[in-house]
């Protein structure tokens, strides 16, 4: 809109100055930038929620340093006792854990690194890459996740057998070197976290599509990948039920061989909770590790914009 000065010369017109944009209220403007403050409600869930996850590492502690009398009597104890080490001794002794630690060790390495190579590529692809059928395909690799795993143990261990793998580590890790769900989830992530301008650039400067994985894609998925890598590594790792169908007593992953702890007439709980507790010591050494970039990783996929 324009107006007509009568203090200027005739045909000159003046334009009209936009209004101003309404200003932000004075307390939105304190707040911005600074961090919110939980009240007492949030601090209680909290802790019932910290307390819910303590208790049974602690119990398991408890009851691997005291006898089977004293964990199952009427009153059980509530602090730790002085026959851990006998307990963890007997346990590692009995179910043989040495070498059912070394394979837990290579099972659950192998199919973690192999999951993160592989679900990043099909990520990549069902994210950035155009070609037909690729809704379609997508929609399968979902559908995947409503099957009961349980379907399809009997003729995975049929073609195992007769490929020669049955009692062997390809048994338990050649079924597990991708999952539908980690292909859903580094579609996700790198949907909204990879800019098409990034990829354009890099072809530009002549990167073919390897090239482009490595140096581009997955520097970006690097956060997702830490967060999948840590859960396939701790699903790997507490796997029983495969494991137990598709190997032996003589060459056992470490959910296997503590099994053998219990099969007695008489299973000694004490020295069950000893083994639960080394079965548990390697994933909070890796969580101790890793924990500050695999939280990283989660907030960084959460906090958009």
């Amino acid at each position: 809109m324009t107006l007509t000065s009568p203090t200027n010369a005739p045909g000159v017109r003046v334009r009209e100055a936009a209004p101003s944009a309404p200003r932000k209220p004075r307390r939105f403007k304190e707040r911005a930038g600074q961090q919110m403050k939980g009240g007492p409600f949030a601090y209680v869930v909290l802790i019932v929620v910290g307390i819910g996850s303590i208790v049974p590492l602690y119990w398991t502690l408890v009851a691997a340093s005291h006898t089977q009398d004293e964990v199952l009597a009427t009153t059980p104890p509530f602090l730790p006792g002085g026959r851990l080490m006998h307990n963890l001794d007997a346990a590692w002794n009995q179910a043989h854990l040495g070498k059912a630690i070394v394979n837990s060790i290579i099972v659950s390495s192998c199919i973690t690194a192999a999951t993160l190579f592989f679900c990043t590529l099909a990520g990549y692809a069902f994210a950035k890459m155009r070609f037909r059928g690729r809704g379609g395909l997508m929609t399968a690799v979902i559908a995947t996740l409503t099957i009961p795993p349980q379907l399809s143990v009997v003729p995975l261990f049929m073609l195992m057998s007769d490929i020669g793998w049955g009692g062997n580590l390809e048994a338990v890790i050649f079924p597990t070197l991708v999952s539908a769900f980690g292909v859903f989830f580094m579609r996700q992530y790198l949907s909204e976290a990879l800019p098409y301008e990034l990829i354009e650039a890099a072809r530009i400067d002549g990167a073919n599509n390897l090239r482009i994985v490595l140096s581009v894609v997955i520097p970006v998925a690097r956060p997702a990948m830490m967060v999948l890598g840590m859960l396939t590594f701790v699903q790997a790792w507490n796997d029983f039920f495969w494991p137990y169908l598709a190997l032996n007593q003589q060459n056992p992953t470490l959910q296997v061989a503590l099994g053998q702890l219990s099969a007695s007439y008489t299973p000694d709980q004490s020295i069950i909770m000893a083994g639960a507790l080394i079965s548990t010591l390697p994933l909070l050494v890796v969580f101790v590790i890793f924990g500050k970039r695999i939280v990283g990783g989660i907030m960084s996929g959460a906090v958009k914009g």
